[in-house]
């Protein structure tokens, strides 16, 4: 699917569906607010910012759906 940055985008939270863009795409491993993300090219990650709070979080690319 590939997302590209500034892409709007939605996922799910424990709070609901939250929506928000495309910060930067990450395909090697990296820490992230304490934890640690085995990206890879094959399984990339995406750095999302909430368009509600601000916040910055990072998700799996099957975890997020692409808003038209």
């Amino acid at each position: 699917m590939l997302f590209r940055k500034g892409e709007k985008v939605s996922w799910n939270t424990p709070q609901g569906q939250t929506e928000g863009e495309i910060v930067e795409k990450r395909s090697e491993e990296f820490t992230f607010d304490g934890q640690v993300f085995k990206a890879s090219e094959d399984e990339p990650y995406y750095l999302v910012e909430s368009a509600k709070s601000g916040k910055r979080a990072a998700h799996k690319e099957s975890a997020l759906k692409r808003l038209s």
